[in-house]
């Protein structure tokens, strides 16, 4: 199980290295979005690593954040740029994210770390520990339900609509299919977070 963590982290920044490349070569707002977006996930990840070993207040902050509160907002505003046409939407969503982002940052960085880290065991499941650790505030939780709901409802629509579209026109067939997976992808962590 400590493997996991690990290698989410190695394949995760080798995407993200593999996203900033093509965004190098070939611009577009929504690499650069989808390389942020991994970046979030690589650094929850790593953070998890640390945490499996012994408690930081800071490494579970980084977690809190990077995981459960930013990736798929990030990722998802990288569809968003990627499929909205219509002028300025995306850039506004863009300001939008930017800024709730920054909010999300200071309140969980201020959030207080109870006195509950001292019984802290690396050997149970972080997800099933952190809630007695981190006091979340009552805009903590909410920003962490409505950037989830909102990353997740772009990327996997982004990627449902991606995939109807290559459907309908007759091409395109692998990338029909990776936008298949990229949307069951999307939708694993989503409905674990859910549970």
């Amino acid at each position: 199980m400590h493997y996991l963590p690990i290698l989410t982290t190695i394949i995760t920044f080798i995407f993200a290295v593999a996203v900033f490349r093509r965004f190098r070569s070939r611009h577009g707002a929504h690499l650069l979005l989808w390389g942020i977006g991994l970046v979030l996930y690589g650094i929850g990840a790593l953070t998890e690593v640390i945490l499996l070993f012994t408690f930081n207040a800071m490494a579970l902050k980084l977690w809190y954040l990077c995981g459960a509160m930013l990736t798929a907002a990030w990722l998802g505003q990288g569809t968003v740029n990627l499929l909205v046409r219509r002028r300025g939407v995306a850039t506004t969503l863009n300001y939008a994210l930017l800024i709730v982002s920054a909010l999300a940052v200071v309140m969980v960085l201020m959030a207080p770390i109870t006195t509950a880290a001292a019984s802290y065991n690396p050997a149970l499941a972080l997800s099933s520990q952190y809630k007695e650790i981190l006091t979340r505030s009552g805009i903590i939780i909410l920003l962490t339900i409505l950037l989830n709901i909102y990353g997740t409802f772009t990327l996997v629509g982004g990627a449902i609509y991606s995939a109807f579209i290559f459907w309908r026109k007759h091409v395109l067939f692998n990338r029909m299919v990776g936008n298949i997976l990229i949307a069951i992808g999307a939708l694993m962590p989503a409905m674990g977070g859910s549970f």
